[in-house]
């Protein structure tokens, strides 16, 4: 499966998310770091759902970059 992670620059650290698996969520202070984490976060979270017999849902965001004139 291939779902998107949305990977948010901080002050001091990255941050990064997964829309289609809310509470999937990673950190890290380089942007290698933050998506080497949520690869995993990804994986602890399909398996706990494996665990919990929860269906693990398929993934269905996507994203646009929209250019607007400023």
């Amino acid at each position: 499966m291939r779902y998107l992670v949305v990977v948010e620059k901080g002050p001091t650290s990255f941050g990064a998310y997964v829309p289609d698996l809310p509470g999937c969520i990673a950190v890290g202070e380089t942007r290698e770091e933050v998506l080497a984490s949520i690869h995993e976060a990804i994986e602890f979270h399909l398996e706990g759902l494996k665990q919990d017999g929860t269906p693990i849902p398929p993934p269905t965001s996507s994203s646009e970059v929209v250019e607007v004139a400023v």
